[in-house]
């Protein structure tokens, strides 16, 4: 058993911005050499979620929608209250969502459904540059 690790930084426009970061995995895997185990993609921040879904548009607002009624932008937030701050809905939305997506490979290849990506969303309530880590374990 084997482990490789990636990192790399991505641009987002805040706000629910959705971004495919399947490629990033995929590439990974072949710069590893490895064909068997297990990638998990991670994101290293406490405003952004890392999660599967078809990247599509009608698919990403419907996320979004869902997660806008389960933490709303405009509720009360003892985070922003505490630290005169404004994205108290993205560290709730993030929590929900999760930071990191294990996904098994084989033949050197991701073992995705033909309409799953693995995606980074970014709660935050700004632009941000995030930092997303690829690791690998496996023969």
């Amino acid at each position: 058993m084997h482990a490789r690790s990636e990192e790399v930084t991505i641009d987002t426009r805040g706000d629910g911005d959705v971004i495919d970061v399947t490629s990033y995995a995929q590439k990974a895997i072949d710069n590893a050499g490895l064909t068997d185990g297990l990638c998990t993609v991670f994101v290293a921040h406490s405003t952004c979620g890392m999660t599967m879904i078809e990247h599509e548009p009608g698919c990403t607002a419907d996320l979004n929608e869902v997660l806008e009624r389960l933490a709303p932008q405009h509720g009360h937030w003892e985070h922003n209250d505490r630290n005169a701050d404004t994205n108290g809905h993205s560290h709730a939305r993030a929590a929900l969502v999760g930071p990191s997506v294990s996904v098994p490979f084989s033949r050197g290849e991701l073992q995705i459904g033909t309409w799953q990506k693995l995606v980074c969303i970014d709660f935050d309530d700004r632009p941000r540059s995030r930092r997303v880590l690829v690791q690998l374990l496996g023969v």
